[in-house]
């Protein structure tokens, strides 16, 4: 059974840390019951991600999908959170444990923006017309993993040590 963590920073601020718990349910009916949802936070909060990892195996998971769920690819997103979920698979061999990018750029963010905002859609794109560099230069390096020409629907970037799946 697949399962999906998705790791925040965590904060000393509990009503942050709490979204995590909504935004964890909220996925889990949207995905239905054949996939596992929960959450963990990096640091300065419970769950951590190895009690987060360990609450998906209980649950079932044969599969996990560790998803930073922060918005650029920073420090965290490309180098703890893989290093700590690494960490924490060696407790499962066998586990294919995997991390994912972080939410970077991508259409919809730009029309929950607007909406947030009050603002509308004037144009709302999809497919070919929103898969390519939104960066001002249109280097395709300049936002690294986060760049919208680099996202693929189910991409997954960095594979733990025990996972059977190639990084």
């Amino acid at each position: 059974m697949k399962a999906i963590l998705l790791i925040d920073h965590g904060s000393r601020r509990e009503a942050a840390n709490e979204m995590m718990d909504c935004m964890a349910n909220l996925v889990q009916a949207m995905a239905g019951p054949d996939v596992i949802a929960r959450y963990a936070h990096m640091e300065l909060a419970e769950p951590s991600i190895d009690v987060g990892l360990r609450s998906c195996v209980d649950a079932g998971a044969t599969e996990v999908i560790c998803f930073p769920y922060m918005l650029s690819p920073g420090k965290h997103s490309t180098g703890d959170i893989p290093r700590m979920v690494a960490a924490a698979a060696a407790a499962f061999p066998g586990l294919d444990v995997r991390v994912t990018n972080a939410l970077g750029v991508h259409e919809k963010l730009g029309e929950l923006i607007l909406e947030r905002a009050g603002l509308p859609v004037v144009n709302a794109l999809r497919g070919e017309d929103a898969a390519h560099c939104w960066h001002s230069s249109r280097s395709e390096t300049a936002c690294g993993d986060a760049c919208r020409c680099h996202l693929v629907a189910g991409a997954v970037v960095h594979a733990s040590p025990s996972s059977s799946v190639p990084a």
